[in-house]
């Protein structure tokens, strides 16, 4: 199938990782080239020149980008997953931050919508969702330790209020805190807090 410098520029644009591995494409007044699926900025069309090979954008003086990565197997570099993990780890030990998708997205890098359609592509579930689990999951701890109320609890883990904190427990565990807590004590519940609770 043939596929013209038009249908090209267009998979840049939409950064189209279907066409990673099949071409590259390089910017003249950068020196560098990419991958389709490149999250860097949009280079303007005139300055865009198309390669099929890597080496060949080598031998013309261009160097890889080191976003993207280009000079490894496709099949060898997941950038995407790369993000996934770096949000996850975040999340895990930066939960009772405020975190929103458009802070999250800024740290990273990438944006919003993609950030979200990523993640919930490889986790299942949306970064809200994520955080969510593992600020019950740490509630989950704290209020098996003892030394705190509820309340306070929720505001600890990163909840901003108490409703929404009792809302996503109960959600998440299946129960209120304090249930959770009871049964806990009573030794009847067998329910594990172990971290796979925010898969």
């Amino acid at each position: 199938m043939k596929i013209g410098p038009d249908s090209l520029w267009k998979a840049v644009i939409r950064c189209d990782e279907r066409y990673d591995g099949f071409f590259y494409y390089a910017v003249k007044t950068t020196g560098i080239f990419c991958r389709p699926s490149c999250r860097s900025k949009t280079p303007k069309r005139e300055n865009v020149e198309f390669f099929f090979s890597r080496e060949e954008a080598l031998r013309k003086g261009y160097k890889p980008c080191k976003r993207c990565r280009p000079d490894l197997q496709t099949s060898t570099y997941a950038p995407n997953r790369e993000w996934i993990q770096e949000v996850k780890k975040l999340l895990e030990t930066e939960f009772d931050r405020p975190w929103t998708l458009q802070s999250l997205s800024k740290r990273i890098g990438i944006s919003p919508h993609h950030l979200q359609r990523l993640f919930k592509k490889e986790t299942g579930v949306s970064p809200k969702r994520f955080l969510e689990r593992i600020r019950v999951q740490q509630a989950k701890r704290l209020l098996l330790s003892g030394n705190q109320n509820v309340t306070d609890i929720c505001y600890t883990v990163g909840f901003s209020n108490p409703s929404r904190f009792y809302k996503i427990f109960r959600e998440v565990a299946g129960c209120s805190p304090l249930e959770f807590k009871r049964r806990k004590k009573e030794g009847g519940s067998s329910e594990s807090i172990s971290p796979r609770d925010a898969g």
